[in-house]
């Protein structure tokens, strides 16, 4: 809505302008008339605009300069609460498919992060694999660590770099646990 109020506002005083510069120029072209006929005709008038109402509004439009035009415009968003429309950027243009051809392949970025998690174990070694996961995680108790190494899957750490990763992977795979580093 604001975009249209602002196109017509901005056409009208277009059209104000013109009709401006011809009305000022009006006694030159009506002595040029006489002499130079080939001049163009006189612009239409304007389709639609039957309602007097409406011509006094644009008729007092155009009578506005360019600052209080755009203090018109600023007041109609303030007064009809209307609000601005961010319009989007030009995109950019695609690469052509010629340079994406010629450029050399890049090798996939090494992991660095990894989350470590406890698969399965043997049943002969779930009591050492319960201290180590009350070990690593202090805040844990000895029944919630039970629970935890129970209830397989689970993530032992999430987030860790990769020499702590393989670290971790190493001590529960000397235990005799499955871990899987993702």
């Amino acid at each position: 809505m604001a975009t249209r109020c602002s196109s017509a506002l901005r056409a009208i005083a277009r059209t104000h302008r013109v009709a401006r510069a011809l009305a000022s120029s009006s006694r030159c072209l009506a002595t040029a008339t006489a002499t130079d006929p080939s001049s163009p005709p006189p612009p239409p008038a304007p389709i639609g605009a039957a309602d007097p109402k409406l011509n006094k509004i644009v008729d007092d439009i155009s009578g506005l300069t360019l600052l209080q035009a755009a203090d018109l415009v600023a007041l109609l968003k303030s007064r009809l609460n209307i609000q601005e429309i961010a319009m989007p950027a030009a995109a950019p243009a695609a690469a052509p498919a010629q340079a994406e051809a010629e450029a050399p392949e890049e090798k996939p970025k090494e992991k660095t992060m990894f989350n470590v998690t406890l698969e399965s174990f043997d049943a002969a070694v779930k009591p050492k694999i319960i201290r180590e996961v009350k070990a690593m995680i202090p805040n844990l108790t000895l029944i919630e660590a039970k629970k935890f190494v129970e209830s397989l899957p689970q993530t032992l750490k999430t987030n860790v770099n990769k020499e702590d990763a393989q670290k971790l992977e190493k001590t529960f795979k000397d235990i005799g646990a499955v871990v899987k580093l993702d």
